[in-house]
């Protein structure tokens, strides 16, 4: 299989930095402020051979960027970088896909900290404003 990095559509080229679960997750728990090896480990309950292969990708990608905080014993953290923050959009969006498609009872929510209202996020056209999937779409193949 030809390597999805390569392809023409950006959804594969995208899919090839976090296509994976534990990849999303990172991301997830970056946003939600975890910067250690050991945050990562306890939220996601991940062996630390696959965290440190996903942290490491993670940064080769330039979503997280790795900064040293203790010399000794030499310690990192992981802090995102402005596309991991960019990431955080794509998040909302699979989360609102997953409360209209699948169980929404007993999940976490999101709320807006200065108003406290839940967000009930949409993607939507800049060009149009018209919410995503609401118009016909034309694909285009790079020539």
């Amino acid at each position: 299989m030809q390597n999805l990095s390569d392809q023409p559509c950006l959804i594969a080229r995208s899919l090839a930095l976090v296509g994976d679960a534990w990849s999303v997750l990172i991301l997830r728990d970056a946003h939600a402020g975890l910067t250690r090896f050991d945050e990562f480990r306890k939220s996601l309950g991940i062996v630390p051979t696959i965290l440190t292969r996903r942290l490491s990708a993670l940064t080769e990608d330039g979503l997280l960027e790795k900064r040293r905080y203790s010399e000794r014993p030499p310690r990192d953290e992981y802090v995102l970088t402005e596309a991991g923050q960019d990431f955080l959009p794509v998040l909302f969006a699979i989360g609102a896909w997953g409360r209209k498609h699948r169980s929404a009872v007993g999940v976490t929510r999101f709320f807006d900290a200065e108003t406290g209202t839940e967000i009930d996020p949409i993607t939507i056209d800049r060009a149009t404003g018209a919410p995503i999937g609401t118009r016909p779409i034309r694909i285009a193949l790079p020539e």
